[in-house]
């Protein structure tokens, strides 16, 4: 029996164009592929273990022809927008207190503010949480088994008892060999909101 849902925040809520802000990325460092210096730097800032400054001055050195300014653009290229319906399906979940909400998401400083920004509703929708992880606070990530271990260890949770939602399938897999219940999410033809149609079988 599910007790506890661990949701993704991109493309679970908040709408992604990953292949959009890579194409944009190319196009603004005139680049054709992300230089295993570049991922490594990204996957870093993730995980908060160097801060924005530091990630900004990675690229700013290697790259000096583009400003803060657009280099701060271009990261949070990706991120879109957030169907207030998400939200409500949300807000009736965490007042049917039938289970226990979890967020777990891969992010980043940048990222973080500009939602704080854009979206109006961000500490509603926080507040819905009984737990709230970001990578970059918790220096963990997906699909690392340690990020799980420990979301598992914090809130004193029996994994056959959660289901975990994530648009990337490797971090599915993760979870999955822990024993929890999985939603590999495909953001271009299901919505969150249609949970309980789509995996009533769980519940």
């Amino acid at each position: 029996m599910i007790k506890t849902i661990i949701f993704d925040f991109g493309n679970v809520f908040i709408n992604l164009d990953i292949e959009g802000a890579i194409k944009h990325t190319f196009e603004t460092f005139k680049i054709d592929a992300f230089s295993e210096e570049m991922l490594a730097f990204n996957s870093l800032y993730e995980q908060g273990l160097i801060s924005t400054e530091e990630f900004i001055a990675f690229y700013t050195e290697n790259f000096p022809d583009i400003s803060t300014e657009d280099l701060t653009f271009t990261w949070n290229f990706m991120l879109k927008d957030f169907p207030k319906h998400r939200l409500e399906f949300l807000q009736q979940l965490k007042n049917d207190s039938k289970y226990k909400l979890i967020l777990l998401s891969n992010t980043n400083q940048l990222h973080i503010d500009w939602v704080k920004e854009n979206i109006a509703f961000y500490e509603t929708f926080k507040n819905c949480f009984d737990a709230f992880y970001l990578s970059h606070e918790i220096y963990l990530r997906k699909p690392d088994r340690a990020i799980f271990e420990f979301v598992l260890k914090e809130n004193n949770l029996s994994a056959k008892n959660c289901l975990f939602i994530d648009d990337n399938e490797a971090n599915c897999k993760t979870a999955k060999l822990l024993g929890i219940e999985t939603w590999h999410i495909d953001p271009e033809t299901q919505d969150v909101s249609n949970l309980f149609k789509i995996k009533s079988t769980l519940f």
